[in-house]
């Protein structure tokens, strides 16, 4: 069952899940606090980095089929 908690599918779940709420707290303080740039900018790249490791993860557990 634990192995099951750590599976692939899972961390894609959870990845996304942290993705969507990154996102809506971005656009939520862009309108609120734009004086705070710094923030901004570390809550952006966060997300950069979470959506690279969903296609990271994607990739991993969809291949390709080869031609």
């Amino acid at each position: 069952m634990d192995s099951n908690l750590h599976s692939p599918s899972r961390q894609l779940i959870a990845l996304r899940m942290e993705h969507a709420d990154l996102d809506a707290t971005v656009d939520r303080l862009d309108g609120l606090m734009p004086q705070d740039e710094l923030l901004l900018r570390r809550l952006k790249k966060r997300r950069l980095a979470l959506r690279d490791q969903i296609a990271r993860l994607e990739r991993a557990t969809d291949p390709k089929e080869p031609a």
